[in-house]
């Protein structure tokens, strides 16, 4: 007999038998923790992310000065259009295709929630956070973020998302490392990821 046979062997003597799963999962961990936007802000540059602490009124102002002149920018259709300066030229995403995307300067989103203790935004495609492949092609995303969408833990994170959305969880921008540890950045997404994080 191989030691598949005594596996699978395994599994159907326990199906047999009729086990049913315990009804109530226990969660032992701990749910609840103290909401700390500093640590949020300094988790983020750990990992490379830029982290800009304005007012809502700043935030198009702030966008300006991370985009190059004449930048074009992709927006989610549900961006708020006080966000965005003036002088950048904006594609709303109505179904752009992937070049179109990669070809742009920027990308400027929302947010969903935000971890302070790991450092992780969390898009989830809301009409202000679009499509997952908006944050994954350009090379640097702007993501704009509110102090009260902010909470202590990723249990918390899980209570306020839905299971039902598409879940992006950012912690800084993409990065891998070869075998000998070198760090790239980009391989996978966004070179540059920005925070503004408003009051």
């Amino acid at each position: 007999m191989s030691s598949r046979d005594l596996v699978l062997g395994r599994l159907r003597a326990a199906l047999a038998e009729g086990g049913q799963p315990p009804v109530q999962v226990p969660r032992d961990y701990r749910p609840e923790g103290t909401l700390d936007l500093d640590q949020l802000v300094e988790r983020l540059t750990d990992y490379r992310a830029h982290v800009h602490r304005v007012p809502e009124a700043a935030v198009a102002d702030t966008v300006a000065g991370l985009l190059p002149a004449g930048a074009t920018v992709v927006v989610p259709p549900g961006l708020p259009r006080a966000w965005l300066p003036s002088e950048v030229t904006t594609l709303t995403d109505d179904g752009l295709d992937n070049e179109r995307i990669a070809a742009a300067d920027a990308v400027v989103t929302g947010a969903a929630v935000a971890v302070a203790e790991t450092g992780t935004v969390v898009l989830d495609g809301s009409p202000d956070q679009g499509r997952r492949v908006l944050s994954l092609l350009p090379d640097r995303h702007v993501c704009v973020l509110r102090a009260d969408q902010v909470v202590a833990t990723v249990p918390q994170a899980l209570a306020r998302l839905s299971p039902h959305r598409p879940l992006t969880w950012i912690s800084g921008p993409s990065a891998t490392s070869d075998i000998e540890l070198n760090r790239v950045e980009g391989v996978h997404g966004p070179r540059n990821l920005h925070v503004i994080l408003l009051p």
